[in-house]
């Protein structure tokens, strides 16, 4: 068996099976929406420069559009970053509604074991609703605490320089608090919390979440989810917390969880304000959004923007810096597509659209030359930087050992593969992923030219791309890697030559 044939078994064999309580799917102009301006707006996507890997856009509570741009697929769920705020404060407003705890309870009275020795005024007056408002009052936001243990007993010896519920200061570490105090008043971890509440009656299936070294869902951050399961949140609050018929969350929850409670930029300009989704009002772990939206809100462009004068919601994962981008062309594209009554049926357009949404693909590796062979002379396997790298080539499949874990490739093509080496992460704390299993990979490789050769590796469940870039010169190798935030260097020599 070949080295891709039997990757492409192994992967299929893990595939979780279809979510088969799916939302319902309608076409745009049976739901008042144009199917040319969803065209308008894939075509504008693409043509921004943007990586996206999904969108799920509902329209009525139905589905009018979804696409994935391959190797990204439906059944791969993916980091969805601070989008995981939004869920661990619904978790809150379950948790008060079940009378388990109070918005105005204070946070040191959840942790009595792990106070420190004097307990500031400032500190004694932070109550659950300072987390979810993020007014804590701390600055800077003590995030350096997660590269130890004890994240919970360092939050509450950290400074609180200002009087809670006064100042906005953007701090992943109060929703990790938020999340330590689901535990602490139900005895389960978020995630498990959550389960018969929300994903159960949501039909959310085979998804994790990182964990802290105190055995903590991580609240802020760490959630693994697909895309229609964030636009099935985004139509629980669309719908005030209605699911089925059924009232999940109060309405009042919902409505208190998403109205401004601090404005994040006071002094801007009425002019500024009108240009920028970050400066609109936070909510509950929610942002207040242009065009009386509000979304939940994820680095590198995992959003939930739920429309409610449009009563729509759309679901975003992407990899993308520039997320006021992501947005405004939600709004210059998307917002004027949607009419208030049903429209006239476009079979033509409707067509286009079907094939533009199964045809949306991220390239692979592409070289000068597809058929340049590589190192001519050589032979097809090395060892490289002193035993750390090592590759072996089989027909077109690469396999890339990286100081013991193992990464496929697929020649200008992309190769479905798992690995045990950590993904990248904006967080970098590596034994939040210790109940993890072993990460899906897509990989794709080209030679540029005899001495160089490019490798892009997908974590394919994290916003990701890992690229590295070999270059062989006489016997050295030199080595850049990019994780999408970060380069680093390596050089070597080519220690050994297996023909």
């Amino acid at each position: 068996m070949t080295l891709g044939l039997s990757l492409l078994l192994i992967y299929a064999c893990n595939q979780p099976a279809k979510n088969t309580d799916s939302l319902p799917r309608s076409t745009p102009e049976k739901e008042g929406v144009s199917s040319q301006g969803i065209l308008d707006f894939i075509a504008a996507v693409e043509q921004s420069g943007q990586e996206w890997h999904s969108f799920v856009f509902l329209r009525h509570g139905k589905v009018v559009a979804e696409g994935w741009w391959n190797p990204y697929q439906p059944e791969l769920k993916q980091t969805v970053y601070s989008t995981s705020k939004t869920f661990t404060s619904t978790a809150i407003g379950f948790a008060v509604s079940e009378n388990l705890l109070s918005v105005d309870d204070k946070v040191i009275s959840f942790f009595p074991d792990l106070l420190p020795d004097t307990v500031s005024p400032y500190l004694a007056q932070m109550s659950v609703k300072n987390l979810l408002s993020m007014t804590a009052g701390q600055n800077p936001e003590p995030f350096s605490i997660t590269r130890g243990e004890e994240w919970a007993k360092h939050f509450l010896a950290y400074p609180v320089t200002d009087e809670p519920g006064t100042k906005f200061l953007y701090n992943s570490m109060v929703t990790y608090m938020l999340s330590a105090i689901v535990q602490k008043v139900t005895g389960e971890r978020v995630l498990d919390y959550l389960r018969p509440r929300l994903f159960e009656p949501l039909a959310i299936r085979d998804i994790d979440w990182e964990i802290s070294p105190e055995g903590i869902n991580t609240g802020g951050w760490g959630l693994r989810v697909h895309t229609e399961d964030m636009a099935k949140l985004g139509l629980l609050y669309l719908q005030k917390g209605k699911w089925n018929g059924k009232q999940l969350l109060p309405e009042s929850w919902i409505e208190e969880a998403t109205t401004a409670k601090i404005v994040q930029k006071p002094d801007i300009s009425p002019e500024e304000r009108e240009k920028d989704d970050w400066a609109q009002g936070y909510c509950y772990q929610i942002w207040r959004c242009r065009n009386n939206a509000f979304r939940a809100d994820g680095a590198f462009g995992q959003f939930i923007v739920v429309m409610p004068d449009r009563d729509a919601v759309i679901a975003i994962q992407a990899n993308e810096s520039n997320m006021q981008k992501e947005l405004s062309l939600v709004w210059d594209y998307l917002l004027p597509a949607m009419q208030d009554n049903d429209l006239p049926e476009n079979k033509a357009s409707e067509t286009a659209l079907k094939q533009k949404l199964a045809s949306l693909a991220i390239a692979p590796a592409r070289g000068i030359d597809s058929d340049l062979q590589p190192l001519p002379g050589k032979g097809s396997a090395y060892q490289l930087v002193d035993g750390k790298i090592s590759l072996r080539f089989g027909g077109d499949t690469c396999l890339l050992d990286w100081m013991g874990k193992s990464l496929y490739f697929g020649k200008e093509r992309w190769l479905a593969g798992e690995t045990q080496k950590l993904p990248p992460n904006l967080i970098k704390n590596d034994a939040s992923f210790r109940e993890f299993p072993p990460f899906k990979t897509f990989g794709s490789y080209c030679w540029t030219d005899e001495q160089n050769l490019s490798l892009y590796l997908k974590y394919i469940e994290t916003p990701h791309t890992q690229r590295v870039e070999l270059n062989f010169t006489g016997d050295s190798i030199h080595a850049k890697i990019y994780d999408g935030m970060n380069y680093s260097l390596l050089s070597g020599k080519i220690t050994s030559d297996t023909r």
